[in-house]
């Protein structure tokens, strides 16, 4: 089977996801803290109850398929097809009552991402691609994604989702950066990536990514023309510290900056 004949599935995880979440969104709901060494990483009933709404429906249609997701780990991973799913990808922006957030599903046929969707069901928009194309579907209509051109940092628009999300080294580099660019905005999460693949944002640079927050927008950013890996551009599918970047020239520039 190809990516293909799995999309009318995954916009069906979307719909059932989106179902769950939608309930939560700016109530006044109770939050959990699973962070680490001080850090802020908070969890919610929402993002438990969507992974496990979506858990169950791949279970039952795919029960040969296996899963990696943020708030239940992994399992049979060694499938030759794994769905990789971020219930709330943004969690921050969503308990702050902040529409700068998603659900992330991605699938994997031996390791490598075939399908990505970015679901925000509060805006009822849906970005998806299988690396060689991608699309929109909102209230706009629907429409092929494509990234824009960028010829140099100069003129480029930089997401991060926080310089404070960094460690301080890697705060520093990516200061180098930002006074490189045009314009530099925080916040976004997965949201950012998507206006990269729309053609309304250039470079995307972010650290300390897990595989369920990046994977599933590789497809869609590769698909829109655009261009992710990590600092050192390599695979971003193990995360870790990442750039995309529409344009092929910002990104090697973005490269060479951050190579130090």
């Amino acid at each position: 089977m190809t990516a293909i004949d799995f999309a009318a599935f995954v916009n069906e995880l979307a719909s059932v996801s989106g179902e769950t979440i939608l309930p939560f969104f700016r109530t006044a709901l109770s939050i959990e803290d699973k962070g680490r060494h001080g850090g802020f990483d908070p969890v919610t009933a929402a993002d438990r109850a969507a992974e496990t709404a979506m858990r169950t429906l791949i279970r039952r249609s795919f029960p040969n398929h296996g899963i990696i997701g943020e708030e239940y780990g992994p399992e049979r991973t060694d499938a030759e097809y794994v769905w990789v799913l971020d219930p709330i990808d943004g969690t921050k922006s969503f308990i702050s009552g902040m529409p700068a957030w998603g659900t992330l599903i991605a699938l994997l046929r031996s390791g490598e991402p075939v399908f990505g969707m970015m679901n925000q069901p509060f805006t009822r928009e849906r970005f998806s691609g299988d690396g060689a194309k991608a699309h929109y579907s909102g209230p706009a209509g629907a429409r092929e994604l494509r990234v824009r051109p960028c010829a140099e940092l100069a003129q480029a628009v930089l997401f991060t989702t926080s310089p404070l999300l960094m460690n301080a080294d890697d705060r520093e580099i990516f200061g180098r950066v930002e006074q490189a660019v045009r314009l530099s905005r925080y916040g976004g999460d997965c949201y950012a990536y998507c206006m990269l693949a729309a053609g309304h944002v250039d470079l995307v640079i972010e650290t300390e990514l897990k595989p369920y927050d990046v994977v599933p927008l590789v497809p869609i950013i590769t698909g829109a023309g655009g261009v992710i890996t990590t600092w050192q551009g390599d695979t971003p599918n193990a995360g870790g510290r990442i750039v995309a970047a529409g344009d092929k020239r910002v990104h090697e520039a973005a490269l060479k900056v951050l190579a130090g």
